[in-house]
């Protein structure tokens, strides 16, 4: 992460002229396959980070706009405090995180959850109710006094992406620390959902070279081969081509969603998307979705198909792939997205708005 700040690779999406690497939303993509890749954890992390760059790169010119704009062309990196364990549906922006006024600033209590990325964060970015119940955003450094952030993430998988708890004690926010929000209606979280899945394509790259490496470093194959050699093997061949073809899938869908969101983001005109091809982008994520969940597992699965017994010690760490894919196809029910998809394929029912407030 201290690399990440020093090459300013957060900056990626900003404009060359603002200090950033002028990439779209495709190429960043690119860039966050190759590093889910090699670490998923590391391109789980900057997730909310790149949500907040793009948020910034659609609002409307402001002071605050411009003045995060250069902390982010700097090499600062943004967490997020988002999630909250209640009974309120997810989704809703009714939040138990409080912001309240005190004097010209305000105080800010609650404790949220799975706060991926935000133990390595310079700030984080917190949604929360103001006390007439409206929801708002503000950010905040993460070291202020109040701001407590605990490693207590416990998944089965992505275990060092800083998903912890954030508890926030009474922590003094600036009236600037508070985010101005437009009050559009998009469906425009298809960017946080797909991010995800270049994360998962990159884990299933990973794969490709793992099960590769599996089949070359076997000196013995079993009696009911076909052939004396593993790297000569018809059926290894077969799986490895299977688990290939899976991630050129994959990294296809995820690459031409992204496109889709390409096209999105440059309709925005003050801020404001158009709705038609937000939808556009929307679907596109969610079909992606529906599909590379599926590969992933399975390509996870038929890792072990070509390794033999010995590709389940645990000082192997193979399992580590399901466990990471598994994890990240759960942020959101794919059984929910299929239904949207078919719901608008036969009755034209537009998806589900998916408001994200930051």
């Amino acid at each position: 992460m201290e690399l990440i700040r020093q090459s300013r690779l957060g900056a990626l999406r900003l404009p060359v002229e603002l200090g950033g690497g002028g990439s779209n939303i495709r190429e960043l993509f690119q860039v966050i396959i190759q590093l889910a890749e090699v670490d998923s954890d590391v391109a789980h992390s900057l997730r909310a980070h790149y949500s907040f760059v793009e948020d910034l790169l659609i609002s409307p010119a402001n002071d605050q706009r411009d003045q995060w704009l250069k902390k982010i062309a700097s090499g600062e990196i943004i967490g997020n405090a988002f999630t909250e364990i209640s009974s309120k549906n997810v989704g809703n922006m009714v939040f138990e995180t409080i912001l309240s006024p005190e004097g010209d600033d305000y105080r800010l209590n609650g404790t949220k959850y799975f706060s991926t990325g935000t133990m390595y964060a310079d700030s984080v970015l917190v949604t929360a109710s103001t006390v007439d119940g409206k929801p708002v955003s503000v950010i905040v450094p993460t070291d202020r006094e109040g701001v407590i952030i605990k490693d207590d993430w416990d998944g089965i998988g992505q275990r060092l992406t800083g998903s912890g708890t954030t508890h926030l004690k009474n922590v003094f926010v600036k009236k600037e620390e508070v985010i101005l929000k437009k009050e559009d209606k998009t469906p425009f979280n298809s960017y946080l959902q797909l991010y995800l899945h270049a994360v998962i394509t990159g884990i299933m790259r990973n794969i490709v070279t793992d099960a590769a490496s599996l089949v070359r470093k076997r000196s013995r194959t079993f009696s009911f081969a076909s052939t004396n050699t593993t790297v000569a093997d018809p059926q290894l061949q077969q799986i490895i081509g299977q688990i290939s073809s899976s991630t050129f899938a994959a990294e296809s869908m995820v690459l031409t969603a992204a496109d889709s969101l390409d096209i999105a983001v440059n309709s925005a005109i003050d801020g404001v998307i158009d709705y038609d091809s937000s939808h556009t982008a929307s679907l596109h994520a969610a079909q992606a979705k529906v599909i590379i969940d599926n590969l992933a597992l399975q390509a996870a699965t038929q890792l072990f198909e070509v390794g033999g017994a010995s590709a389940t010690r645990q000082s192997a760490n193979l399992d580590r792939h399901w466990r990471n894919i598994r994890t990240i196809a759960s942020h959101n029910p794919t059984v929910y997205k299929a239904r949207a998809i078919g719901n608008y394929i036969l009755n034209g029912t537009q998806l589900p708005l998916e408001q994200v407030y930051f």
